[in-house]
C-alpha cells in the first residue's frame, strides 16, 4: 500500500496532538511500542495486493482506517499507527507485532479489512464531467468524520430530528456537526467561541449555534429555546474535564431521548440521575465505529450529501513532506479549530 496523502494527526487539538506527543514519548493514555512508525489515518493507492485479495487493483484509491480488531477475537482492538487504550495484553501483542508501523511512510502494510475503496471517478472528476471535484487532500477529511458518524449510527439519529453537538468547535466535533447535517438532522452546535461556531455553521444547512456561558441554568435555558431535542452527542476533550455543559445538554433532551458519549473526558461526570430515569434517557458510550459505518460514511460523501473541502468551508493551513513532519505538527498545534487541516504528503 502506497500512502499517497495523509490527514496528519496535526488535525487534533494542540493540547492533545497524538503524533507530536508520540514523537516525544509523552502520551500517557495510550500504549505504543517503540520504535514505531506513527500515522493513524490516510488516503492512499494500492501498490501491491496480498494473496487473499479478491477485488482491489494496483493503483486503486482507498481510505486507510486505523481501527483494527483481532480476527480471532473482536474484543481485542488497537488504533493502528497510534496505540492501545488500556492494558489488554492481547492488544499489546497485536500492536507490537504485525501492525506496529502506521501510515506516515512511503509504503504502508495494511490489513485488508482496513482498506476501503473510494469511487475516484465520482469523487475527483470535475463537476462539468459529473463528479464532485475533490482533491485527495479534500478526501483526507473523511477520516475524521468516521468517529462521529459511528456515534450517530449507534443512537439511530434520523433525518428531521434535532441533535445537540457539544462542544462543536474542534476537529472531530466540528466534523460531527457536518455529519449530522448531512444525515438530514437539525443541529444545535454548542461551544464557548461564538465566532468559531458561526464559521462551522456558515456552510451547512439546518445548523443553529449556542454560545455557552459556563452557567448551568443559563446554558440549559438557551437550549430549551429550540423546542424538542431528540438527541445529544458529547465530544468533550480532556480540557473539558470540569465543564458543566454535559449536565445542561442532557437535561435539555426530550422524553425517550438518546445521548452519545464519544469524547475523551478522563474524569467521572455528574449525570442528572433522576432526570435520566424520569425522561427514560438512553445513554450510550461509543468507542470508534463498525465497519459498515465506514462504508455508510463513504456513501454519504459519494452521494454529495457530505461536503468536503472548500464547499464545506475547510481550510488547508499547511502541506508538508514526511521529512518535515515536526513542522506539520507545529502548524497543527497552532490551528486546532474545526475545518482546518494539515497534510503530510509524498
Amino acid at each position: 500500500m502506497q500512502s499517497q496523502e495523509a490527514s496528519s494527526s496535526a488535525s487534533y487539538r494542540a493540547s492533545s496532538n497524538p503524533a507530536s506527543r508520540m514523537s516525544s514519548g509523552n502520551l500517557p493514555y495510550l500504549y505504543f511500542p517503540t520504535p514505531m512508525v506513527p500515522g493513524a489515518r490516510a488516503i492512499g493507492r494500492i501498490a501491491a495486493t496480498g494473496p487473499d485479495t479478491t477485488s482491489f487493483q494496483v493503483d486503486q484509491l482507498v481510505l486507510l482506517d486505523p481501527f483494527i480488531r483481532a480476527r480471532d477475537n473482536p474484543d481485542v482492538q488497537i488504533l493502528w499507527g497510534a496505540g492501545v487504550c488500556g492494558g489488554n495484553p492481547a492488544a499489546h501483542k497485536l500492536i507490537e507485532g504485525p501492525w506496529r508501523n502506521g501510515m506516515y511512510a512511503e509504503y504502508a502494510r495494511a490489513p485488508l479489512e482496513n482498506c476501503y475503496a473510494l469511487n475516484e471517478a465520482v469523487l475527483m472528476r470535475s463537476p462539468s464531467n459529473g463528479g464532485l471535484g475533490y482533491s485527495v487532500g479534500d478526501l483526507s477529511l473523511l477520516t475524521r468524520h468516521t468517529v462521529p458518524y459511528g456515534g450517530f449510527r449507534a443512537i439511530d439519529l434520523k433525518a428531521g430530528e434535532t441533535v445537540i453537538v457539544a462542544p462543536a468547535t474542534g476537529i472531530y466535533s466540528g466534523a460531527a456537526v457536518e455529519v449530522a447535517s448531512a444525515m438530514g438532522a437539525r443541529v444545535i452546535a454548542v461551544g464557548r467561541n461564538l465566532e468559531t461556531l458561526q464559521k462551522v455553521a456558515a456552510h451547512l444547512p439546518r445548523v443553529q449555534v449556542v454560545e455557552f456561558k459556563g452557567d448551568f441554568n443559563e446554558d440549559l435555558a438557551a437550549l430549551k429555546k429550540f423546542g424538542t431535542i431528540d438527541a445529544y452527542m458529547d465530544l468533550s476533550p480532556i480540557a473539558a474535564n470540569e465543564s458543566t455543559h454535559i449536565r445542561s445538554c442532557m437535561m435539555a433532551v426530550k422524553q425517550y431521548g438518546r445521548v452519545s458519549l464519544i469524547g475523551v473526558n478522563m474524569k467521572d461526570i455528574a449525570i442528572p440521575y433522576a432526570v435520566a430515569v424520569a425522561q427514560n434517557l438512553t445513554i450510550r458510550g461509543q468507542y470508534m465505529y463498525e465497519r459498515e459505518d465506514v462504508w455508510g460514511l463513504i456513501k454519504l460523501a459519494e452521494s454529495g450529501l457530505l461536503k468536503l473541502g472548500a464547499a464545506a468551508g475547510h481550510e488547508l493551513v499547511g502541506e508538508f513532506g514526511l521529512e518535515d513532519h515536526e513542522k506539520a505538527f507545529d502548524v497543527a498545534q497552532q490551528n486546532p479549530e474545526a475545518g482546518k487541516k494539515v497534510l503530510l504528503t509524498l
